[in-house]
């Protein structure tokens, strides 16, 4: 039975909270919370606005209305209906300055677009929190035609001003609306283009190891071929050696002639892999190529093991890798003779 694929991971994605959050948010509430106490004792002093309460109350007001963003990322829906709702009560039954407490609610109303992960509950959050604004701003505007103040200004000039209320404010939620969606879309995208290149580089690593691998598999290869090969065609010449020592001396001295030049030119090999392997680079010059069949076939003899070299055809032009392979099979050929079937084998 065939285990069933993995399911694809469908999770919403999810913007990553910077290191420091915390501490910047906190200061930027101190900040807004120091301005909007600030700003209502300069505004109590220049009678620029009529408190319904004490200035005390407003000014501690002004920090409650700020403290909320210090937790902004973390709970961007919870902090937006906080500060709508303080907003709200100051501005119904205390008072409220009109230029820190701008920035906390709009920074209020933008967390939610930039830091909510849920993004339909982002939108259905600030369209009820930006109607509940309109209707608290339409109730207002009409509660004001009871201010002696209309009639001395005129029905119309009222009109003008609360359309101009109305104009500033849609532009004011929109603002916050789009610079939200705006700042979450980069920062989920650049999330991604961050994962995408720790993929890559991973890839990459992953390919490094498996050419690692790959080099080492054709160096063992290749001390196995040059290795094998001669240490084998040593055994069969220093075994015959012993054999004929004391019935035919020359011979013996032959098969030990055959013993010396196996072992230079395993040696002879062995430094060329190695200064291969030092530089860096092939020595196709030095390596065994299709040429060299001819003295494998010659040396195959002078141990007697019975080799023959039939070419068909003229030679290919091959590149030197390829030249090496074919080398290494015809002497991985003979060795595989010498040591299963003995030197009497034909090859």
């Amino acid at each position: 039975m065939r285990p069933s694929p993995a399911a694809p991971d469908i999770s919403p994605p999810h913007r990553t909270l910077q290191p420091g959050w915390r501490r910047r948010d906190a200061l930027g509430a101190c900040v807004l919370a120091l301005a909007g106490v600030e700003l209502v004792y300069l505004s109590d002093f220049v009678q620029a606005v009529p408190w319904k309460a004490d200035v005390g109350w407003v000014a501690l007001g002004a920090v409650v209305l700020a403290a909320p963003l210090a937790w902004r990322r973390r709970f961007p829906v919870a902090v937006m209906v906080a500060v709508s709702f303080m907003y709200f009560a100051l501005g119904t039954w205390a008072g409220i300055e009109m230029y820190a407490s701008q920035v906390v609610l709009f920074l209020g109303f933008y967390s939610v677009g930039a830091w909510c992960p849920d993004r339909r509950r982002a939108t259905w959050s600030r369209a009820a929190v930006a109607v509940g604004m309109a209707v608290w701003l339409g109730w207002s505007t009409v509660d004001q035609f009871t201010n002696p103040e209309v009639g001395e200004r005129g029905v119309n000039a009222y009109m003008a001003i609360a359309a101009i209320q109305f104009l500033v404010n849609i532009a004011y939620f929109a603002g916050a609306w789009v610079f939200g969606d705006r700042a979450w879309n980069a920062a989920i995208e650049r999330q991604e283009l961050e994962a995408a290149h720790a993929e890559i580089r991973q890839q990459q690593d992953r390919l490094a190891e498996q050419a690692v691998s790959l080099e080492r598999l054709r160096i063992a290869r290749e001390l196995h071929d040059v290795v094998a090969h001669h240490v084998t065609a040593m055994g069969v010449q220093a075994g015959a050696a012993r054999l004929s020592m004391a019935r035919d001396p020359d011979a013996a001295a032959a098969h030990l002639r055959g013993v010396e030049s196996s072992a230079r030119d395993a040696v002879s090999e062995l430094k060329t892999m190695v200064h291969t392997l030092r530089d860096g680079e092939e020595a196709p010059d030095s390596l065994p190529r299709l040429a060299d069949l001819n003295a494998l076939v010659e040396e195959a003899r002078t141990i007697g093991q019975r080799a023959e070299l039939h070419r068909i055809g003229p030679e290919p032009q091959l590149p030197p890798p390829a030249q090496l392979a074919l080398y290494r099979t015809a002497q991985e050929g003979l060795t595989n003779a010498r040591k299963h079937a003995g030197p009497r084998a034909s090859v």
